[in-house]
Parts: structure tokens; C-alpha cells; sequence
């Protein structure tokens, strides 16, 4: 391999790492965003264009 394969392949590597790290930090928030939604509605509270107000 040549000193620009290694570049290049690292540079992919690189990106792959960063854009894994992305969902997996996504992914956690929207799990939490979720529960954080059940929590509320198991409380009896609802979103407010689920109750049809008009604003």
C-alpha cells in the first residue's frame, strides 16, 4: 500500500467511526425523547394537537 491508500482508507475509516458515533448518539436521544413522551401521557398529559385546540 502506498502512503495515499493509507490516507485514503484511514480517511474512510475516520468518517465511518463519525458517522456511526452520529446514529448511536441519535438513536439514544430519540429512545429517550420517547420515554420521556410515555412518562408524560401516563400522567394524563397530552400534546396540545391531540386535543384539537385551535392555535
Amino acid at each position: 500500500m502506498t502512503t495515499h491508500d493509507i490516507y485514503v482508507t484511514a480517511a474512510y475509516g475516520l468518517s465511518v467511526l463519525a458517522l456511526a458515533g452520529l446514529s448511536v448518539t441519535i438513536l439514544a436521544d430519540q429512545r429517550a425523547r420517547k420515554r420521556e413522551l410515555a412518562e408524560l401521557e401516563a400522567k394524563g398529559l397530552r400534546r396540545r394537537a391531540e386535543r384539537g385546540d385551535a392555535s
